[in-house]
């Protein structure tokens, strides 16, 4: 059930009045009761007299329980202003505005206040943060990446070694060749010096 109280021609601009509405929309009747006690603003003490004019409506008119209402609303919309001049340079007169608004406070007995023991009901069990990883595994990829980036400079070496290695074995062949026939040139000339040595002795007997 809802329950109004209106404050109409508040001596109060709208914009001011405003500012303290927002503070006590949605808060139970006695936390809206403690901020505007201790709101040093003349909006507040205007707005307090309305909420206590809202709670005893509820209390007397509508036999509701205290405890169990909220503001559902808080409004301060634009009222009346008085036109008022003041004097200004050569004759002339400069506006004054003096505002008003009507405050207007709505309780409600059908929303749920928010206790601590409905809170604690109101969030779902077993769902927590997530547990953060250790830092180890991290460790190991960051130390596996470099062992990975080395193997293919450990192959470019082998490959080096390699390559003089057969260079090497290539120079070397030609070599072996060119001491091989020596020795069959070498052979070569005593049997060609062999049949001449003969046909000396032949000469020499006849």
């Amino acid at each position: 059930m809802e329950v109004k109280s209106l404050y109409k021609y508040a001596r109060v601009s709208p914009l001011k009045a405003r500012d303290v509405a927002r503070e006590i929309q949605g808060l139970p009747v006695s936390a809206a009761l403690d901020v505007l006690n201790f709101t040093p603003r003349k909006a507040a003490f205007l707005l307090g007299k309305t909420l206590k004019s809202a709670i005893a409506n509820a209390e007397n008119n509508h036999e509701l329980d205290v405890d169990s209402l909220v503001v559902k609303e808080a409004t301060a919309t634009d009222g009346p202003s008085f036109r008022r001049f003041k004097a200004r340079a050569r004759g002339s007169g400069a506006p004054i505005k003096r505002r008003t608004s009507h405050l207007q406070i709505i309780l409600s007995d059908e929303i749920e206040i928010e206790t601590r023991e409905t809170k604690k009901k109101s969030k779902p069990k077993g769902k927590g943060k997530p547990k953060s990883k250790p830092a180890q595994p991290k460790a190991e990829k960051v130390e596996a990446a470099p062992a990975e980036a080395d193997e293919p400079a450990a192959e470019a070496e082998v490959q080096e070694v390699e390559a003089p290695a057969a260079e090497a074995a290539v120079t070397e062949a030609p070599a072996e060749e060119v001491g091989a026939e020596q020795p069959a040139a070498e052979e070569a000339a005593p049997e060609e010096a062999a049949p001449e040595e003969a046909a000396d002795e032949q000469d020499s007997k006849e």
